[in-house]
């Protein structure tokens, strides 16, 4: 094994250069501690349930745009979509002109865990879709859908064609048995019936870390580590903060909801074999009949491209397009490029239609 030479100067100034970075650290961390997530002005205008319908208030004249309503995943918290002023999807969206709503989740408690996809996607989407259309006076909106909310727009939609004007996904899973679906895999080994049964809603903290171990060294060491060399800017420091805390603040998700999503989708692949109902009915892809615009990442860790871009197979209409952004599953919307990339593409499409 060859040795590694190093001159005891060399070694005192790094020595002295690490202390000075654990030094800068400890400054810039107790600074920028109380980073709050969140920069744009919204209202609650409606309540279903424990979810919150949010509009933003809007930064230019809107005009006749169509509403956009976008709907997050269950899992971890909407405001990484609007996590400071300069990485914030919403802040794009709304600078260039759009009219945006957002369904928050909430916290589901012990009295949320029988709480059923149908009752997420047919009854709290629906009543912010249909709150939406009366205030806005317009006879279909937009959906933009991010993740696991991405398959329920998905699936709105091919419920209620005539409630949505265009569709939009973003890093979403279709196909949930693409080979390099490492969630699936791992998902179908786990024993969903017993987790329900045995814990009633299934603990957010439980389900990070199995995102976690998906890649255990660079999601859980490796961006300590780089966190290093940004110890010196203390926005930086704010910015991995505000990562952290969205990270880490993850609601439990409803029992009842988990085992059907996990069940029907991620085990038996169900939803491209029309074989999932929601409110009684049949939820058949190909009622997908509005324009459709499918952006992925193409480094993407848990929604691979391959599980994204299955959308193409199955949708009711000719006009669809797939984009494929440069990065990963949360850079998508947090990358210094993201902002930009992927506002102005979403824009430009909705502007055509």
């Amino acid at each position: 094994m060859p040795r590694v030479r190093i001159s005891p100067q060399q070694l005192g100034n790094e020595i002295a250069e690490l202390q000075r970075q654990l030094g800068c650290a400890t400054k810039n961390l107790a600074q920028a501690k109380d980073a709050t997530l969140g920069s744009c002005q919204r209202d609650a205008v409606c309540r279903i349930g424990s979810a919150t319908l949010y509009h933003y208030k809007a930064l230019t004249n809107v005009g006749s745009s169509v509403p956009v309503l976008i709907v997050y995943a269950l899992v971890n918290r909407p405001d990484m979509v609007d996590l400071q002023h300069d990485r914030s999807l919403v802040r794009a969206l709304l600078e260039r002109g759009l009219d945006l709503y957002l369904i928050d989740w909430g916290y589901p408690n012990g009295a949320d865990r029988a709480t059923t996809l149908s009752d997420y996607i047919c009854r709290y989407i629906d009543s912010c879709v249909d709150y939406i259309r009366t205030t806005s006076e317009q006879e279909r909106i937009n959906l933009l859908g991010i993740c696991q909310g991405g398959t329920f727009s998905a699936c709105y939609s091919a419920l209620n064609p005539k409630k949505i004007r265009n569709l939009i996904t973003t890093v979403t899973p279709i196909d949930f048995h693409t080979p390099k679906d490492m969630l699936s895999h791992l998902f179908r080994h786990v024993d969903v019936d017993l987790m329900v049964d045995s814990s009633g809603n299934i603990s957010g903290d439980l389900l990070n870390a199995m995102f976690l171990s998906l890649k255990p060294f660079r999601l859980a060491q490796q961006k300590y580590v780089h966190m290093l060399d940004d110890v010196d800017d203390e926005e930086s420091m704010k910015m991995f903060l505000r990562m952290e805390k969205w990270i880490f603040d993850s609601p439990a998700l409803a029992g009842a909801a988990f085992r059907e999503f996990a069940g029907d989708f991620y085990q038996k692949n169900n939803l491209i074999k029309g074989q999932v109902r929601l409110g009684g009915h049949g939820v058949h892809l190909n009622n997908i009949d509005m324009p459709v615009l499918n952006i992925y990442a193409r480094d993407d860790h848990l929604v691979p491209r391959d599980a994204s871009l299955a959308l193409a197979k199955y949708v009711g209409t000719s006009d669809y397009e797939a984009i494929e952004f440069p990065g990963g599953h949360i850079g998508i919307y947090v990358s210094s490029r993201a902002h930009i990339v992927l506002p102005d593409a979403i824009q430009a499409w909705l502007s055509r239609r």
